[in-house]
């Protein structure tokens, strides 16, 4: 969505947009193999409508693919008709791989003589960042000077043990190089709210998710047999954390709005664990939710920049295990824990999801995606536990970790990746 947006807004930029009479979107790669099932081609035309992903209602996403293939036209930002027939304008290259990364799409305005008069080309890397063609994939706040700068785990101990601070304090000093501790505060506020929303609307809508595997949502029948147990149920947190991430997780599959935390396919860890954070720690406050989610981002920063979080590039490994290495960190700095445990709660969450396959059925983000999610959040609690408890060092540096996943999907062969060519997705009955 957002590159389709980027490009419209291009020859708009460039006074462009009315000589448009066609679009044509090319799709390779993992975005042509899984793309229909992660729901890639709605997404493109929405994004040709103009539409955001922050702001577009979801309800309206139907409803705008289905006026463009009933009219054969697209309205180029909701505003300049252009022709577009989703049968040979909307083509899928699933043998073809571009070579910068696996998720690629090429998009081509022609005017009224056919003449492409403009091209080009994004990649998708993860966690819903673009990058197109030819730019730097050094975005200008990294060139940005901050009081704090890391670019390791062991980076970020040394930062913390020369000025004392926690890893949240450094990273929110940090941020307020770019903006306001208002603004910064007002963000995450917003970001949780979203989160919560998921949760809520996975909670309480029924049925069948869409793609032809016919998969029951859990999460309401989840939160009736919770609510039915008594509190004093030992593994009752354990009950709640499923359901939360299971309900964020199906409403990615719905197409509902999510935050990609790091990425869509693991939404449901990180927002899991705060709901774990606020409904079961007695002393949880909005300020520890502050202090999870900045220590969460530093640890997404590290996997960001020295490894990937495209399950297309180094399987789930770098989408559930990155996911849950941040609510596993972020957990330690809600409560307060020391920088030493945050980097050990880390480094713990990882270890356990190395070589993790990305290999939906179907191509669709529900089996087993959806589950892995719940797995996830529970496994990034029992790292918090652990890394608090254990008083001696460990053999283990989460950098250590962070090259191992990447090399690890570096050798992953090519069908492990997300594109449904191998594991469960050509060994699971389709019915």
């Amino acid at each position: 969505m957002r590159a389709a947006r980027a490009f419209v807004q291009s020859l708009d930029g460039g006074g462009r947009l009315d000589e448009a009479c066609r679009v044509t979107v090319d799709l390779y790669g993992s975005l042509a193999l899984t793309g229909r099932g992660h729901l890639t081609d709605l997404a493109v035309l929405v994004g040709l409508w103009g539409e955001d992903p922050e702001q577009v209602d979801p309800g309206r996403i139907r409803p705008i693919v289905e006026s463009i293939r009933r009219e054969g036209v697209i309205r180029l930002l909701n505003r300049h008709a252009a022709r577009f027939d989703e049968a040979s304008d909307l083509r899928w290259h699933a043998d073809e791989t571009l070579p910068r990364h696996p998720n690629a799409l090429r998009l081509a305005a022609s005017d009224a003589a056919g003449r492409v008069f403009c091209k080009q080309t994004y990649y998708s890397i993860g966690g819903g960042f673009i990058l197109r063609e030819g730019d730097l994939e050094a975005s200008a706040a990294a060139q940005i000077e901050v009081p704090y700068p890391f670019n390791s785990g062991e980076e970020l101990l040394a930062r913390g043990r020369e000025s004392g601070l926690r890893v949240w304090r450094m990273v929110l000093a940090n941020e307020l190089i770019l903006r306001s501790e208002k603004e910064i505060r007002d963000r995450i506020e917003h970001l949780w709210t979203v989160m919560r929303e998921s949760m809520d609307r996975g909670l309480n809508t029924t049925g069948s998710l869409p793609g032809g595997l016919n998969v029951i949502r859990r999460a309401p029948r989840m939160k009736a047999r919770v609510e039915a147990q008594s509190w004093s149920d030992p593994l009752g947190f354990v009950d709640r954390l499923n359901m939360f991430a299971i309900a964020v997780n199906e409403e990615n599959a719905a197409g509902g709005r999510i935050v990609t935390a790091p990425t869509n396919g693991a939404a449901g860890i990180v927002p899991a664990v705060a709901r774990y954070y606020r409904d079961f720690v007695p002393y949880a406050t909005d300020e520890g939710l502050l202090r999870y989610f900045l220590t969460a981002g530093a640890i997404g920063i590290l996997y960001k920049e020295n490894a990937s979080i495209s399950g297309a590039e180094v399987g789930c490994q770098g989408e559930v295990g990155v996911a849950c290495s941040m609510a596993a960190a972020g957990l330690v700095g809600a409560l307060e824990g020391t920088n030493e445990q945050i980097e050990h709660a880390a480094e713990i969450g990882m270890e356990h999801h190395l070589g993790m396959t990305c290999d939906p059925v179907a191509g669709l983000v529900q089996i087993p995606c959806i589950e892995r999610n719940a797995f996830g959040a529970v496994k990034a609690v029992n790292a918090c536990r652990l890394a608090m408890q254990e008083q001696d060092a460990h053999k283990i540096s989460l950098d250590q970790v962070i090259r191992t996943m990447y090399q690890t999907g570096l050798d992953m062969q090519r069908r492990y990746k997300e594109t449904s060519l191998g594991g469960l997705a050509v060994n699971a009955v389709n019915c």
